[in-house]
């Protein structure tokens, strides 16, 4: 009884092995490290993106016996070239445009004081009747302005040099980073990355030609609608179309603001105009581009964009839609011990059905 008793006062001894001590500190670390250098993470992911969708037309010229260096440099200036004299051709035009679509919004945003009751306009935070910028608060909003375009500028710079770096060194730095894996799990590895490449691409290139798309049809059809600041508006669809399902929706409000402005009846009919691209994009035109390169319904698109958004802000969300293609690869290659043959299985034949 006293041997008893002795042994359960000196309580149970827990051993944690060293190993397991070390790996949780460096999960820790690469947490630490991701909440401070995040920002960091994300150019560097949207500069492989950008590499791995550039490396078929260095591949090609390549080909055509124009060494890796000197096509990359070529596709690297051509680009820059490109942004650049766009920016000067149609700048000042797009300025003024721009100028026109912010007089437009403070314009509804004054009717719509006047319009709202003094008793609501009490209650609503940050909202009163006086909704004209003075002079003092236009200097604050150009600085602003500035910093953000020389920022953009200087990230846009270090984006153009690394993407070079990447197309001539790619093939070797992957190499050096499939070193890592173990050999007996590198031929899944390498799969998973031809997966991942296909999937980039096909992510690529359609939203490169649904986005052309969409910018030719809305400057055709506001041009010929009449309405104010066309160009700015068809660059703005082009952009927001990145964004599968939300993105085009979300570029429609300032044409409808802009088109009231030459009646109700062109309102209505930007509105019509933009729903049936819409509803063509994404049942006839985005099938046909991606083809099975990126099979994602539209409930995993917004969940991907919202997970991404979330994480990475715009820019994650954009670059989610690929990773969450990516996950049948994933399943069928790492997974499948555990969530079961059966399962994978069938996954395949849901895909297929709905493709």
């Amino acid at each position: 009884m006293q041997s008893d008793m002795a042994e359960a006062s000196r309580g149970t001894a827990i051993e944690i092995p060293a190993a397991t001590i070390i790996k949780v500190l460096v999960v820790a670390i690469c947490i630490w490290l991701w909440l401070q250098l995040w920002p960091l993470f994300m150019l560097f992911f949207v500069v492989a993106v950008l590499a791995v969708a550039l490396d078929p037309v260095v591949g090609y010229l390549e080909a055509h016996r124009i060494p890796r260096g000197a096509g990359s440099l070529l596709i690297a200036f051509g680009l820059l070239a490109v942004i650049v004299g766009f920016s000067l051709a149609a700048g000042s035009s797009l300025v003024s445009e721009a100028r026109l679509l912010g007089d437009r919004f403070r314009e509804v945003q004054h009717e719509l004081v006047r319009r709202t009751p003094p008793a609501l306009l009490r209650v609503l935070p940050g909202v009163n009747g006086d909704v004209a910028v003075g002079a003092g608060s236009v200097f604050p909003v150009l600085r602003d302005l500035g910093r953000t375009l020389i920022s953009g500028a200087i990230v846009l710079l270090i984006a153009v040099i690394l993407t070079f770096y990447l197309l001539v060194e790619g093939r070797q730095t992957y190499s050096w980073l499939l070193a890592y894996v173990p050999r007996n799990k590198r031929a899944r590895a390498h799969i998973t990355a031809c997966e991942a490449r296909r999937a980039i691409l096909g992510y690529v290139a359609g939203n490169v030609a649904t986005s052309i798309f969409a910018t030719v049809f809305v400057w055709t059809t506001l041009a010929l609608l009449h309405v104010p600041a066309a160009m700015l508006l068809a660059l703005l669809a082009g952009i927001c179309d990145f964004v599968p399902v939300l993105g085009f929706v979300v570029s429609a409000a300032p044409a409808v603001l802009l088109a009231l402005s030459q009646g109700v009846t062109t309102a209505i009919a930007v509105v019509a105009l933009y729903g049936l691209y819409h509803f063509i994009e994404n049942y006839f035109i985005a099938p046909k581009i991606y083809g099975d390169r990126l099979q994602l319904s539209n409930l995993a698109v917004l969940f991907a964009f919202a997970v991404g958004a979330e994480i990475g802000g715009i820019v994650g969300a954009l670059l989610a839609l690929p990773a969450a293609a990516m996950y049948p690869v994933i399943e069928r290659l790492w997974l499948k011990d555990y969530l079961g043959r059966d399962v994978v299985e069938e996954h395949r034949i849901i895909e297929h059905r709905a493709s």
